[in-house]
């Protein structure tokens, strides 16, 4: 039935790890097909050939038997009718918990709605976060599921090929596999711009017929240069590929023609020493293109990559780029952070240069713990596509940064109080503006003052995620101060109306009655509006607090005509509390929608439509419906107990479906009814609370319409 038996699969790992399990290999690769029979892949392939492909493709970083049979089993949840416990049972905990990691990748919408991609973003650096194997994994699918992409649908082949182009691609860049970054590009190019790629393979053609084969002339010159010097290394040299030129050819603005060093060359020496005597032999040899050097090997980049690189202008004049490194830092440059897991001769092989993978993840991601979800994307795409620049402290330290970093992303790479101290910089002993762009080599100076505090414009002059997310939690802070004192003033002015006196000892009851954790935070939100001063008063004197009227919910907005009919938009459904806004339909009066729905993009070419709204103030009744999506373990009596928990938070139950029925949890639908956001915020957090309650989440709806 396959074209790629077990035993070949297991001859590709045995090359590199004689120790290798081969029973367990067997035993997953029996299990996989077995759940697997009876399915077939659009090309009419059993799907079973899939998973050993991407085996195939794993062994070729070397991986741990434990990722092998990963790849063989990496679709049984999720296809099959096979569980998480199953696997568990047959292959460890370990497994199972790659197998389903892998799962949860796949159900993940990167190529969806901005919000939710960058919310899926966020996932997807979790899942990496717990084992990065499990994105080696999916990384290998997306190739093989790439290779074979012609059996799709013309728009499916679309959606993956951007997918890939955007996401996957710079990922595998991001991990130190150039390889598979420039054969996912290459694929992806294929089917977002066949044209541009058949002409520069033209071209290709073309080049060679006018020049003949450069690259084993170029490879012969090079181990001729290195034999008379006693060098042994190995040589090799290919053109680059489609969309590499492609990109450059997009970049810089020009024609193929005009293109230079469309050539690469490798050359893997024995030592360190060899890679710099070669290095010179090389430039003694063929003219250096200036600012075309860089030296990866002392100063590595942070995912382990080592090596020189330059561009020279070779036999007649071809611009070549040539890479220079060891045998082991060629490893590590091919697998990337996936080194840390090779194996050689049935031992994980002890390479000097293979980073943690644990340490890798951190510098990548901790710069976007703070983040909310936009600007989490903005720049986890940002650290996953840029160019790094290296810059240097006045003591000579190394700071790497993305590029297009300036002084203050510099300061806020160093320590957190000297990028908010920051008042300007030297860059090579010059003083510059703090938005200058910093390139590579530089040498900067921070200038900070004490009482410096950061400015809300540097928001849109730091290019890193660390410096925002530093920057924010300043303004926040000094916000909360300026909040504090506007809560107190409300309070006093509150509290007077009633004839009583504020002191700390009231203001501390208060904040213990409203769950608040000290007198601070409630006054902030007095300040910022999320709490209103009467309500501190009703805690504490209920019978002095003035009663608040109950809003008619016909007359729950105001802003409107009053003979105008109006209408809850059923995309987002909106609630009291939240911002709105009114669109005009002939015949239907206005429909409300929630300032941040999505379908108001449908009428911004329509201003005369929109209708400035806002609900009244007071307390509104339990009349208005949100929908929610609840995942609740599945056993005797949770879903009573959540539906009681739910009436109990004052909110009624007005429809209830089933969505999902799994063995050990149930998806539901529900629709409560609520007074207003405050109180849909009270009832999310009593339900995440509650210990059988998996995940609960609001849902607007952006498919319905009006």
């Amino acid at each position: 039935m396959d074209k790629f038996d077990v035993e070949d699969l297991i001859a590709l790992v045995r090359n590199y790890n004689p120790r290798t399990n081969t029973d367990l290999i067997r035993q997953a690769y029996d299990y996989g097909r077995r759940m697997h029979e009876g399915q077939f892949r659009q090309s009419g392939e059993p799907y079973f050939t899939h998973p050993v492909a991407v085996a195939a493709i794993l062994t070729e970083m070397r991986l741990d038997d434990a990722t092998i049979v990963t790849a063989l089993l990496h679709d049984t949840i999720e296809d099959t009718r096979s569980t998480w416990s199953d696997v568990a049972q047959l292959f460890g905990r370990e497994i199972a918990d790659l197998v389903d990691g892998v799962t949860k990748l796949t159900n993940l919408q990167l190529s969806g709605a901005h919000s939710k991609q960058a919310e899926n973003f966020r996932k997807l650096f979790m899942a990496m976060s717990r084992d990065l194997r499990v994105i080696l994994v999916k990384l290998a699918d997306r190739l093989h599921n790439m290779r074979t992409i012609k059996s799709m649908r013309p728009e499916k082949q679309v959606q993956k090929a951007r997918e890939t182009m955007e996401i996957y691609a710079p990922l595998a860049g991001r991990m130190g596999m150039q390889w598979m970054r420039e054969e996912l590009e290459d694929l992806a190019f294929k089917v977002l711009n066949p044209e541009a790629r058949n002409s520069i393979i033209r071209r290709f053609v073309t080049l060679q017929k006018e020049n003949g084969d450069v690259i084993p002339q170029i490879t012969g010159d090079i181990r001729a240069l290195l034999e008379a010097e006693g060098i042994e290394a190995t040589v090799f040299g290919r053109a680059k590929k489609p969309y590499s030129v492609w990109r450059k050819m997009q970049e810089k603005q020009l024609s193929f023609s005009r293109l230079s060093d469309i050539y690469g060359f490798r050359i893997i020496t024995r030592s360190e020493s060899d890679c710099y005597r070669t290095l010179g032999i090389i430039h003694r040899k063929w003219r250096m293109v200036p600012g075309r050097f860089k030296d990866y090997i002392s100063q590595p980049k942070s995912n382990g990559y080592r090596s020189i690189h330059t561009t020279v202008s070779a036999r007649d004049g071809t611009r070549v780029e040539v890479q220079i490194r060891t045998r082991a830092m060629h490893e590590v440059a091919e697998a990337g952070v996936a080194a840390h897991w090779a194996y050689r001769d049935g031992v994980l092989s002890k390479n000097p240069f293979a980073v943690d993978p644990g340490e890798w993840l951190a510098s990548l991601s901790e710069r976007f713990g703070e983040e909310d979800h936009d600007e989490f994307l903005k720049h986890v795409k940002l650290e996953m596509y840029q160019d790094q620049v290296f810059c240097f402290t006045p003591k000579g330290d190394v700071i790497q940064l993305p590029k297009g970093a300036t002084p203050i992303d510099f300061a806020y790479a160093i320590h957190t109080r000297l990028g908010n101290s920051c008042v300007g910089a030297k860059v090579d002993g010059i003083r510059v503006p703090l938005w200058t762009r910093l390139k590579n080599g530089q040498s900067v100076d921070i200038i900070a003052a004490s009482g410096q505090r950061p400015q809300a414009t540097w928001l849109d002059i730091v290019a890193t995620g660390r410096a925002k997310a530093a920057i924010r939690r300043s303004l926040r802070e000094e916000d909360r101060s300026r909040f504090i004192r506007l809560g107190s003033e409300l309070v006093r002015v509150a509290f007077e109306a009633v004839n009583r006196k504020v002191t700390d000892k009231a203001l501390r009851a208060a904040a213990k009655a409203l769950a608040l954790p000290d007198a601070d935070e409630m006054l902030a939100r007095i300040g910022s509006a999320e709490l209103s001063a009467r309500q501190v008063v009703g805690v504490l004197y209920p019978d002095l607090a003035p009663a608040e009227a109950e809003v008619d919910p016909s007359r729950a907005v105001a802003g409107l005509e009053a003979d105008r009919e109006l209408t809850r938009a059923p995309c987002c459904d909106p609630l009291p509390g939240e911002r709105i806004v009114g669109i005009t339909y002939r015949g239907k009066g206005v429909v409300i929608h929630a300032i941040d729905c999505p379908a108001l993009a449908d009428f911004e070419d329509q201003p005369a439509r929109w209708v400035d709204l806002r609900w009244r103030e007071g307390r509104h009744p339990p009349v208005y419906c949100a929908k929610l999506s609840l995942t609740i373990r599945h056993d005797a009596g949770v879903l009573g107990r959540i539906c009681t928990l739910i009436g109990t938070q004052g909110a009624n139950i007005s429809d209830l479906e089933f969505v999902d029925r799994k063995p050990d949890f149930y998806r539901l639908r529900v629709e409560v009814d609520l007074r207003d956001i405050e109180h849909l915020h009270a009832l999310l957090t009593a339900l995440e609370a509650e210990s059988d309650v998996a995940q609960v989440s609001r849902i607007r709806d952006e498919t319905a319409r009006v």
